[in-house]
Parts: structure tokens; C-alpha cells; sequence
């Protein structure tokens, strides 16, 4: 049983009249996309019934969760917007559906595949490194805070980013808008002390009439009278400063790992590799398996541990996107982010559709009561 669109509250009323203490799987994400057309095959395949419920029909939909019992996984919203000034406005609109439910879940039998709220715990990257940090998970270490570092405040402007480089002998950083995701405004950024020579790269533009703006495409400026303006309009967003890391490296380009983790478990795991120091793939960077980057047994075993150590630390949290760096040379892995929502990986939805349908088993068992 697969609806759309307000098809779900018909069905549901109807169902709820022969049967008050309904259990039912629901998906709330958007119509027509990969992530939505993706799960219902995997539900399909696990003999799932799921209703579908559209992010744009949230508020009819929310009052259906007053009856019967639920087992709700939650893809984000999409947004139309490109304004990267527009991030966190957005993103705290967001959060404001993610509590509205997650409270519901304390007065009503809902229960969620990632608990709302804990989807905003991995959403916040500051809040998020910061709780891994002090549960002793090794991270991309934040370069706000360092102990090398005279003042603490937060960086706001390229004069306090250079000074605090300075400070803490640290001449080359990634900077990522606290809520952002898809690498929007996510930019790295180089100074040598030598010859203070500086470049920028980032998929963020100072477009005349919208503002600073996310082009999903990775430029690289090494002008100081371009460089300068852009970093500071990305600083103003609200950032997490972080070292910049040398990477593990195979076949002329250095890797980063995205491990996707049910249950504790690492179900998925693929290399992203890169010439430039951003990894995303949809900025033409290649994936590769990550059987084919010769990893040794006793390293996968120690990111094994380390997805596991860092599921731990969230309450309420099933599944995750955690992408993962080995540093060169010793290998060791660190944490660069966690997504409770990055789940989406075209190279298992077009193969095995692994990852949807471990879900959608898991949602079964729920379903069944086991």
C-alpha cells in the first residue's frame, strides 16, 4: 500500500475506523525524487506496507499522528532557494517541524527511524563535533578553541581568521556554514607564511543582484581582492573552522570515505576521490569502491569502531552518513561530519539498493513487533 499526496489522509482515516490501534510504516519525504522512488522499490522487496506523506502537505498530515501507531523515517525537505544567507533562516524553519514532531512522540505511539531530534543534533556541525570531541572520538579538530589560541571567540572576518591561523601555526583550513549540507558554502582556504601567498576554493559566488550564493561548482580564487570580499561574506554565515588535513591517497588523488551505518553497523562503505580538497561527488570528483583502495584489515576494523563510538554518542539515532578521512601517511581515521539523513548514495540505489531496504527490514521488524 503506497500513497501520494492527500491520497494518505483519505487512506488513513479509512484505515483508522476498522482499526483505531493502527501500526503502520510511514516515509515523509518528497514526491518524484531518487530518495522516495528508492525506498518504496526496497519496501517493496521487504514486503513493507508504507503510506507516503509529502513535506509539502506536513501540516494536514501531523494531525494523523495523533491515532494509531507509527513508525515514521524522516528525508529532508527540499529547498528552492540558492542564497547562502538564506541557510540558517532555513534551517531553523526545519528544526521547528523536527521538534513539533519529536515532542509528538512523547505523548503519542510514534517512533521514528532517527529520532527528530537527533536529526538536528547531526544537522548543527558545531554541536555535533563538539559532543564526539568530548566523548574522545578523534575529529577534524576545530581551529576554534585551540589551546594555541589566545582568544576563543568565534571567527567572523578574514582579519581573525589570518590572525588565528597565525596564532595557532595552522596555514591552510576547511570552512563550512554550521548548517549546511551538499557542500554549500563549504570552502578551503591556504596561506603561506613565506610568501603570504593565499587561495580560495569554494562552489560559493558574490552574485550581484542575489547576494552570496551556492553554484555547485568548485572555483578556485588566488587574487586577495577576490579572495578577500568572498571569505568575508562566508565567514558572516556562522562557520565551523576546521584543520585541513592531508589525505590518504591512491591512483594520483587523494580520498576521503563515506560509511553509511545501521544499527551500529557499517552497511556501506565508498571512497571519494578528489585532486581538489573537496570530496563531494557531485562536484565531478570519482567514487570508487572502497575494497579497491588496498585499506588494511586492522584499519577498516578501526573504522568500524569508530562509526560505532560515534553512533553511540546520539541518543535515538538508527542511521547515519558519517564521512571519514584517513590521515596520510599513518592512516589513522577521523570523523570530518555525520548526517542523519545521508543515506542516499547512487551507487548502492542503483545496484543492490542495500541501504533502503536493511531500513525497510528494519522497519518491518518493528512493524511485526520483533
Amino acid at each position: 500500500m503506497i500513497c501520494t499526496g492527500c491520497g494518505l489522509f483519505l487512506q488513513v482515516s479509512v484505515n483508522l475506523e476498522r482499526n483505531p490501534i493502527l501500526r503502520q510504516a510511514v516515509l515523509l519525504g518528497n514526491e518524484g525524487t531518487k530518495r522516495t522512488d528508492y525506498f518504496r522499490q526496497a519496501a517493496r522487496q521487504a514486503k513493507l506496507p508504507v503510506l507516503f506523506a509529502d513535506w509539502k502537505d506536513y501540516d494536514e498530515w501531523k494531525k494523523h499522528l495523533l491515532q494509531g501507531e507509527w513508525m515514521v523515517k524522516i528525508d529532508p525537505p527540499l529547498w528552492d532557494s540558492c542564497s547562502l544567507e538564506e541557510l540558517k533562516p532555513l534551517a531553523f524553519q526545519y528544526r521547528q517541524k523536527l521538534w513539533e514532531l519529536s515532542d509528538l512522540s512523547g505523548a503519542y505511539p510514534v517512533e521514528y527511524l532517527n529520532d527528530p531530534r537527533v536529526i538536528w543534533e547531526l544537522l548543527d556541525k558545531r554541536a555535533c563535533k563538539e559532543k564526539l570531541q568530548r566523548a574522545g572520538v578523534p575529529v577534524t579538530e576545530p581551529l576554534e578553541g585551540r589551546a594555541a589560541a589566545k582568544d576563543t571567540k568565534r571567527i567572523e572576518c578574514t582579519r581573525q581568521l589570518l590572525e588565528r591561523m597565525r596564532q595557532t601555526g595552522i596555514c591552510q583550513v576547511f570552512i563550512k556554514p554550521v548548517y549546511g549540507s551538499g557542500a554549500a558554502g563549504v570552502s578551503a582556504f591556504r596561506c603561506q607564511p613565506a610568501t603570504g601567498n593565499i587561495v580560495l576554493y569554494t562552489c560559493a559566488m558574490l552574485h550581484p543582484e542575489h547576494g552570496l550564493v551556492n553554484t555547485k561548482r568548485l572555483r578556485r580564487f588566488c587574487d586577495p581582492k577576490e579572495v578577500f570580499p568572498l571569505l568575508d561574506r562566508i565567514l558572516k554565515l556562522d562557520c565551523v573552522i576546521e584543520r585541513w588535513y592531508a589525505k590518504a591517497d591512491v591512483h594520483g588523488a587523494s580520498y576521503d570515505l563515506r560509511a553509511v551505518v545501521l544499527d551500529g553497523r557499517v552497511e556501506f562503505m565508498l571512497g571519494r576521490l578528489s585532486k581538489g580538497p573537496i570530496t563531494n561527488l557531485h562536484l565531478n570528483n570519482r567514487p570508487i569502491e572502497a575494497a579497491a583502495l588496498g585499506i588494511s584489515e586492522r584499519v577498516l576494523e578501526e573504522i568500524a569502531v569508530l562509526c560505532e563510538k560515534s553512533m553511540n554518542c546520539f541518543l535515538g539515532l538508527r542511521c547515519a552518513g558519517i564521512d571519514l578521512l584517513l590521515e596520510k601517511g599513518s592512516l589513522r581515521p577521523r570523523i570530518i561530519e555525520m548526517n542523519a539523513q545521508g543515506d542516499l548514495m547512487y551507487q548502492d540505489i542503483f545496484n543492490d539498493n542495500r541501504i533502503y531496504r536493511k531500513q525497510a527490514e528494519r522497519m518491518r521488524q518493528w512493524l511485526c513487533g520483533s
